[in-house]
């Protein structure tokens, strides 16, 4: 009764039900800084569908895509730290800062930890009419060919861009940088034959790997993938000892969330997190659920913020 009487409310003011709603205290909404029908996207709609009922709350989700993804970051960050506004942020959300000069959120300091819910790792893959079906093949015809393969990106700064800057220092290599504004763009945009080359999550890579649209090279992580055991992973492949990057996902508030607050939404996620569907969905897509202590989440931010600010500052990709 109280929500219909909130949507008469709303209508009476003439604003849009979810962005009025999202003014209500039993609502909760969840900011996505990236286009809908991405990895991000897809993890926060699983998390607000699985922590309404624990929170009994009314749980929303508003992408706001822009500036990999700093726009909605700091819409976050700027949110009354009520435990009413989350972000969805990745690896790439929280790396922006290095790169672009613009962002005012500090990842350290403006946000307070939920917890961790999924680990998309990245499979290198090119476009069918690439002629290579290994990694060193792809090597090889980048030297022949110096910046004349294009490779799409989610965003200027993006975990995407700087491992796929940190394999091209690595193997020597030169490619054409492609950002597009968000992860499904950047999909579309190497199924189109816009660019040829991309690093893709396992869960938006699955699909069309199984529909023959994009051929997979290697994955960057530590160890094969489950789903894909005779795909070697590109440190063994490029002889590249160590060369990992994955994809993190989580839930933050914004920072001066009260501690009260911040527990309710953790055994909220904790609870949504335990669920059999809930996880299944996530394997489905080819992700690991994954938990962290708050503590060891920052720890994860900070090293992240060292390891890949050396490469900006090496690659002069600051802007």
């Amino acid at each position: 009764m109280k929500l219909v009487s909130k949507f008469v409310a709303c209508a009476a003011l003439g604003v849009t039900s979810l962005g009025c709603l999202a003014q209500n205290s039993s609502t909760v909404r969840i900011i996505v800084p990236f286009a809908a029908g991405g990895p991000n996207d897809v993890v926060a709609r699983l998390a607000a569908q699985y922590m309404a009922e624990p929170l009994g709350k009314t749980v929303i989700v508003e992408n706001k895509p822009g500036a990999t993804g700093a726009i909605g970051s700091q819409q976050a960050a700027d949110a009354k730290p009520d435990g009413n506004t989350l972000l969805l942020a990745s690896s790439s959300t929280m790396m922006a800062p290095i790169i672009l000069k613009s962002v005012r959120f500090d990842p350290l300091k403006d946000f307070a930890p939920i917890d961790l819910i999924a680990l998309d790792e990245n499979l290198l893959v090119v476009n069918p009419s690439v002629p290579a079906k290994t990694v060193q093949d792809l090597i090889a015809l980048a030297r022949s060919k110096p910046g004349e393969l294009n490779y799409s990106t989610s965003g200027q700064g993006s975990s995407y861009h700087l491992g796929t800057e940190l394999f091209s220092s690595q193997t020597g290599i030169e490619m054409t940088h492609v950002p597009y504004k968000g992860t499904a763009p950047a999909v579309m945009g190497l199924l189109a034959g816009e660019v040829q080359v991309q690093f893709q999550a396992v869960s938006q890579a699955k699909q069309h790997i199984q529909a023959g649209k994009v051929v997979p090279l290697g994955i960057a992580s530590g160890t094969r993938h489950d789903d894909y055991p005779d795909l070697p992973t590109i440190a063994e492949a490029a002889n590249l000892p160590g060369f990992e990057f994955s994809t993190w996902m989580g839930l933050f508030a914004p920072a001066g969330t009260p501690d009260e607050e911040l527990s309710k939404l953790r055994a909220a996620l904790g609870k949504a997190a335990q669920n059999e569907e809930f996880q299944k969905r996530l394997k489905d897509l080819g992700m690991r659920p994954v938990s962290q202590q708050p503590g060891a989440i920052m720890t994860r931010i900070a090293g992240d913020l060292d390891k890949w600010g050396a490469l900006v500052k090496s690659k002069g990709l600051e802007m």
